[in-house]
């Protein structure tokens, strides 16, 4: 089988023997998988004489489906989250919590952004924010068009900034977002929309050294809210900026509970529900829901499609013009 692979900052295919079904595991064939640009240029930036398989987020065909798995049956529709089970590859060997069932009336190409929606999804519950109240959201790749989105579903009133005109047309297709191009547009925003008590939590969804932008975010809080750091931010700020407000800052990791944790994910051993609500896996489960019920659209956030033989034109593609490609998939 065929696989997108990274070794000295080059990206290619490579070549590589079908996995073989294990216990507790679904073997899916993949027909999209959506790549996550922060994540993998960062992995390509770093990567040197081995090679590493990219990507972590995919959708497809489940084709073996070990005995321990009750809930999904060979030729039914899947999505899957989570490397290193989960890359760009034809054929993916995922673990039974990493792995969730598809309705058949949605389309495999927004199931494949799982991985992403889970993310959104763990970024909102980090936050805190109950019906009714106030976010921000800055940054407008696929996870922040995602959190907008789903935080808009939840009746959370959002507000939303991105610098590129094309992220913030594609937000603006969500009735009752307030898309914003400036600093002063969300400060405006925020005292319409809050009465001016302040925004009861700001989600970063950007990624990078962003300490002024951080720092001016605790100026749109309300008293006592929250700063929430979802993208891959360098969380450097004014102790007197935090200090005033009496601000909780906090990072979301990843899809939620039971990320990195090899006997939740390898092993399959769930976590107790009365001690652990929301998982990974009940967190993918819940984007592909939002899905279902017509709740959340994701179709409109995937801008360029590309065959595997092709993949690493997306990566060229999200380097020389970020401004013109939002949400990419590989096609199988």
């Amino acid at each position: 089988m065929k696989s997108v692979v990274t070794y000295e900052q080059q990206v290619t295919i490579v070549e590589s023997e079908r996995p073989l079904i294990k216990p507790n595991h679904v073997l899916m064939k993949t027909s999209y998988s959506m790549v996550s640009p922060g994540t993998e240029l960062s992995i390509i930036h770093r990567s040197g004489g081995a090679q590493s398989k990219l990507g972590y987020s995919a959708a497809g065909i489940a084709v073996e489906v070990a005995d321990e798995v009750t809930d999904i049956r060979v030729g039914q529709q899947v999505a899957c989250y989570g490397a290193p089970y989960v890359n760009h590859s034809e054929y993916l060997l995922v673990p039974k919590h990493l792995i969730a069932p598809v309705p058949d009336h949605v389309s495999l190409k927004e199931a494949s952004a799982a991985g992403l929606g889970a993310i959104a999804i763990h970024g909102l519950r980090q936050s805190g924010l109950v019906f009714g109240e106030c976010a921000v959201v800055i940054g407008l790749g696929v996870i922040g068009q995602l959190v907008a989105r789903i935080a808009r579903a939840a009746a959370i009133k959002v507000i939303a900034i991105d610098l590129y005109e094309e992220r913030r047309r594609t937000l603006q297709e969500v009735a009752g977002i307030t898309v914003c191009a400036s600093f002063e547009e969300v400060e405006a925003a925020i005292g319409s929309v809050t009465g001016h008590i302040g925004a009861d939590a700001v989600l970063h969804c950007a990624s990078g050294a962003q300490k002024e932008l951080l720092d001016r975010s605790f100026d749109w809080i309300r008293d006592r809210g929250k700063i929430v750091i979802v993208g891959d931010m360098v969380m450097e700020f004014s102790r007197g900026q935090m200090f005033k407000k009496e601000a909780d800052v906090v990072i979301s990791r990843a899809g939620g509970p039971g990320r990195y944790d090899p006997e939740y994910e390898r092993e399959g051993r769930d976590y107790p529900i009365g001690f652990v609500r929301w998982t990974e896996g009940r967190n993918m489960k819940e984007y592909i829901r939002l899905l279902a019920e017509g709740r959340i659209s994701a179709g409109s956030l995937i801008t360029t499609q590309v065959p595997l033989i092709h993949a690493a034109d997306i990566y060229r593609d999200y380097t020389s013009r970020p401004d013109q490609i939002l949400g990419a998939v590989i096609s199988y």
